[in-house]
């Protein structure tokens, strides 16, 4: 089993270092097409009052593209996570327990935080365990990338993304001539998102903070720097302090619902019920229903600043992500009814055993992290294939209670 595993393995490996070789089979020629459009950018920079000594030092050592941000731009994945994936990859133990230890940690911190931009401090750490769990991916060298080589990459060879990409190279060169940050340590992903709470370089620009006082808007090094940051674009984008993003609730049984937003007390007259019955502190809000998971899974009205926290992230999923796990953080409990599973949930630890146990057998080469990505479905796949079970890549206690008696 492991022998066929390791050869399988071995080819995918053989074929993507032949895809590899094929998209840069000419790095010569690419290299100094590279640097003729560096060359050229420089009037652009130029143009945006860039000096020639800040360009020259964010370029310096840049001579050729990044070949993985390509391979990322051109190979993003198409899969789409079931809801139930997504949450559980974001909401759990860990992120919980981290959270709150943060909390503590960084509480004078945050108690300053809130007192000047108005935003729940609970948020602030769920976004910040959503972005760069904490700040860890900040100390994942095959993460994080030079951001000059990143955007000008993107800029130089994918045609979808030019645009986007000079913008952003334009300011993230203003952020280097500013001084917030020098062009050593101007790192983030692939496409250019910075530091602890990954701004990209025009929402930098737009939103950035200084709130430890040092004449600097360090996201990458100063975590004050960073949730004050996330803070002012929730802030500036409408944030109601003291109101909540949204409220889960119970839908009654075959009841068609109007779309749009009306107030909570009219989703009362309805039948809408807030879960654990607990009631409306303000009626008077405006809610809109969401139903991520159909109507067999868990309801939400949402308020107004969950649809502030979509200005950070354009996707309900992520806000909804962010807003549970800011309520578990801030100990108030998580969801009634849960999301529709086609298996029994592991905990995040036996997530954890799991992807060890398709280490040991060779299925599995990926972090022991309790986070379900495609290298872990592809693995329990494999092994549940070799186990003559349906293949169909599900972390749940079947698999693992299998694995545990062999």
């Amino acid at each position: 089993m492991f022998q066929m595993t390791k050869r399988i393995r071995t080819g995918v490996f053989a074929a993507v270092a032949a895809l590899t070789v094929s998209v840069f089979s000419q790095p010569a020629l690419a290299d100094a097409g590279f640097q003729k459009w560096v060359a050229g950018f420089r009037s652009v920079a130029a143009q945006s009052g860039i000096s020639g000594n800040t360009y020259d030092r964010a370029f310096r050592g840049v001579n050729a593209p990044d070949p993985e941000v390509l391979e990322k731009a051109r190979f993003q994945p198409e899969f789409t996570a079931p809801v139930w994936d997504y949450f559980d990859n974001r909401v759990h133990e860990d992120s919980i327990a981290v959270g709150r230890q943060m909390a503590r940690q960084w509480k004078p911190w945050l108690d300053r935080i809130e007192r000047q931009f108005g935003v729940d401090r609970h948020i602030l750490l769920a976004i910040w365990s959503m972005e760069s769990n904490y700040g860890e991916i900040l100390k994942n060298d095959k993460v994080m990338r030079n951001v000059v080589r990143s955007l000008s990459t993107l800029a130089y060879a994918d045609k979808r993304r030019e645009k986007f990409a000079r913008q952003q190279l334009i300011a993230a060169l203003e952020i280097l001539q500013r001084g917030d940050i020098d062009e050593s340590h101007l790192t983030g992903s692939w496409a250019g998102a910075m530091g602890h709470t990954q701004f990209i370089p025009t929402s930098y620009k737009a939103y950035a903070v200084d709130m430890d006082g040092n004449g600097r808007r360090d996201i990458w090094n100063s975590v004050p720097d960073a949730l004050a940051t996330a803070a002012n674009l929730l802030r500036q984008n409408g944030w109601q302090t003291g109101k909540t993003w949204g409220y889960e609730v119970t839908l009654p049984a075959g009841r068609k619902f109007p779309s749009g937003s009306m107030s909570l007390s009219k989703w009362q007259d309805i039948g809408v019920v807030r879960a654990r019955n607990k009631g409306f502190p303000s009626p008077s809000d405006n809610a809109e229903l969401k139903v991520l998971d159909g109507r067999e899974g868990p309801a939400f009205l949402m308020t107004k600043n969950f649809f502030v926290l979509k200005r950070y992230n354009n996707a309900d999923r992520y806000a909804l992500a962010v807003g549970l796990l800011a309520d578990e953080i801030a100990g108030h409990g998580g969801l009634v009814r849960d999301w529709n599973r086609p298996f029994t949930k592991l905990s995040f630890n036996e997530k954890q055993e799991l992807q060890k146990h398709l280490l040991a057998l060779g299925y599995y080469d990926g972090k022991i992290d309790g986070k379900i990505g495609q290298g872990s479905r592809s693995a329990i796949m494999a092994v549940q294939q070799a186990m003559g079970m349906q293949p169909d890549g599900h972390p749940s206690k079947e698999v693992l209670s299998r694995l545990q008696r062999r």
